[in-house]
């Protein structure tokens, strides 16, 4: 089927190749995580074998999501992915408490902990101190860092106003720039003749351990991995569709892993597991063993620049759901405006730079944010992981890519997802309330904007 045949009067432009799509999952996948979770991975689990096994893990349960989300698009090939999947399998009121939860709570506290993070990595440079200073503690507390996140949050807002295009080619020039700076700080480190390789039999003995202490490191890694499925959201703007976006998932999470892997080897032949374990942003400490103040200036840089591409795919991805709810007279009709020079949803992109705005405003801390928008994701992953077996099901013919063993592989997905959204409520109980909450008020939501279609 050729690209003209999957397109409406009121589609977005296909202006996507397959290097775009695929700088998208890469470049929205290698955020800070990388540089930051090899503490927390070691001080729960205590040795580097059982780091790795939770890298290998996370890995391939990334992909296992990946593999049948692809399947998925090269059935659905539209904007606004798991909406398109969920609405079609399980009908307009699932596919509608997806969107709210994505609208309210999932994006703007992803994109709100991406700026949130971005400022807490340029604070480590001494002339950048300020971002952690109040703007005033009166009538309430505002940080630097939070006037700072949302002026990033505006900025990046305006590249995607501005048309898909020019915000892809930014993904795509700067993945590969991150991409090649990572390489080099893994090779500073093998290079140099302050590692051992007997680092990586060393152990933490004050770790958690056992199998609570793997699952933690786990989740870790499954947070390094998160953002694949961002892709599918611009699926109605990649040229070639049934064929690029299959490739772009399972090959960009290819290089994400194996990006993740030497890094954190890289880690690991520098430091011993109790000096991972005692530092904040391992991979600064690392390289600042091996050559200085300015190797983790390098490293700061980079984790910088990692994050501002991360930003540039969460942003680009998240308008596109509730422009697709709107399309289908879901929502707010303004929501499906195309901006008839950019040729971009620009009305939802800046309602979501608002609500980020709005949320930067009221929760400063990073982990809050994070935790708000973990426990949402990770649900409609799972239920979207599931619509697989009704399209099996119900397709007269075979698409372009098929998940390779179904039906084990997307089950296995969908326990692990499962698993994780158990553990995060388990730990993060107020948060992951607080998100069942917003889904829960889609349930009114829905009627209203059910009812004003009918009439409409």
């Amino acid at each position: 089927m050729s690209d003209s045949s999957l397109s409406r009067t009121d589609d977005l432009p296909r202006v996507l190749g397959a290097s775009h799509a695929t700088a998208i999952v890469v470049g929205t996948l290698i955020g800070s995580g990388i540089f930051l979770v090899p503490q927390e991975m070691m001080r729960a689990t205590g040795s580097s074998g059982l780091v790795y096994l939770a890298w290998i893990v996370g890995g391939l349960l990334s992909l296992f999501g990946a593999m049948t989300y692809a399947e998925l698009s090269s059935i659905m090939p539209y904007t606004g992915g798991e909406y398109v999947y969920l609405r079609n399998a399980y009908g307009d009121l699932t596919a509608f408490l997806y969107m709210w939860t994505w609208f309210a709570v999932a994006k703007p506290a992803s994109i709100a902990s991406v700026t949130t993070g971005l400022a807490r990595t340029l604070a480590i440079f001494p002339s950048l101190g300020w971002l952690n200073g109040y703007v005033f503690s009166h009538p309430f507390p505002l940080l630097w860092s939070q006037l700072f996140a949302i002026a990033v949050t505006w900025l990046i807002t305006g590249l995607n106003y501005i048309g898909i295009r020019r915000a892809g080619d930014f993904q795509l020039v700067f993945t590969v720039l991150k991409g090649i700076l990572i390489a080099v700080i893994a090779a500073f480190c093998f290079l140099s003749s302050s590692g051992r390789w007997s680092n990586f039999a060393t152990i933490f003995p004050g770790a958690i351990g056992g199998f609570g202490g793997f699952m933690i490191a786990l989740i870790a890694s499954l947070w390094a991995y998160d953002g694949w499925n961002d892709l599918t959201m611009v699926s109605g703007e990649v040229k070639n569709p049934r064929r690029n976006i299959p490739v772009a998932l399972l090959g960009g999470l290819g290089i994400v892993g194996l990006l993740y892997m030497m890094t954190n080897a890289a880690i690991q032949y520098i430091l011993p597991a109790a000096q991972i374990a005692a530092s904040p942003r391992p991979a600064i400490a690392a390289l600042a063993v091996v050559t200085g103040s300015w190797g983790a200036a390098l490293v700061s840089a980079v984790m910088a620049l990692s994050i501002l591409v991360t930003l540039n795919g969460t942003i680009m991805s998240g308008a596109r759901v509730p422009f697709a709810a709107a399309r289908d007279g879901l929502f707010f009709r303004r929501m499906a405006d195309i901006h008839p020079r950019f040729q971009s949803p620009s009305f939802s992109l800046v309602v979501q730079a608002s609500l980020t705005t709005g949320l930067l405003l009221a929760v400063g801390r990073f982990q809050q944010l994070f935790e708000l928008a973990v426990f949402s994701e990770w649900l409609f992953y799972m239920i979207t992981a599931t619509t697989i077996f009704w399209y099996r099901r119900k397709r007269t013919e075979r698409p372009s890519y098929e998940v390779w063993g179904y039906p084990v592989v997307p089950a296995l997905f969908i326990a692990a997802a499962g698993v994780l959204l158990f553990y995060s409520f388990a730990e993060n109980w107020r948060n992951s309330l607080i998100g069942t909450a917003v889904i829960l008020l889609g349930l009114p939501l829905y009627s209203v904007f059910r009812r004003n279609a009918v009439r409409g």
